[in-house]
């Protein structure tokens, strides 16, 4: 089975697909005001760097990658479909956008995601990821989580 990790364009009609279907998994837990995706439009303007997952051919999720000067580079829009998880795509991403943050002279990952994503929250922490306090722009809010990691 091969996987395969490469840029894309966020506003790709695959792209597009992903994420609608990440934002629409992302309502059902959370209030407009504690989501914190990028839009397709945001993740153009920000040059956000985003990568698109196939394995075996089939797009199975994205992540994205904004660097924040040479301080850290904030993962962004993480997402595997659910028929793909369990495979090891999303350690296989963060990898990538680990590597890719590297080749951009960046030393530290930061993120933010939800309390209520407890699959995404275990990869995190068995990935090296630190609790932290927010960060950058982001507010204490009682349903997020901050996290870092050297690259």
């Amino acid at each position: 089975m091969a996987t395969s990790i490469e840029p894309e364009r966020p506003d790709s009609p695959v792209a597009r697909e992903i994420i609608t279907e990440l934002d629409a998994e992302l309502e059902l837990l959370y209030p407009e005001e504690s989501r914190h995706g990028y839009s397709v439009d945001k993740l153009i303007s920000e040059r956000v760097d985003f990568f698109l997952v196939r394995h075996d051919g089939h797009p199975a999720g994205c992540g994205a990658i904004q660097v924040c000067g040479s301080e850290y580079g904030e993962l962004k829009r993480m997402y595997v479909r659910p028929p793909f998880r369990g495979r090891g795509l999303g350690r296989l991403l963060i990898d990538r956008l680990a590597e890719h943050a590297r080749e951009q002279g960046v030393c530290l990952l930061r993120l933010e995601t939800g309390i209520h994503q407890l699959e995404a929250i275990r990869l995190y922490e068995g990935m090296g990821f630190q609790r932290i306090p927010p960060f950058g722009p982001y507010l204490p809010d009682p349903l997020s989580l901050f996290y870092e990691r050297p690259t």
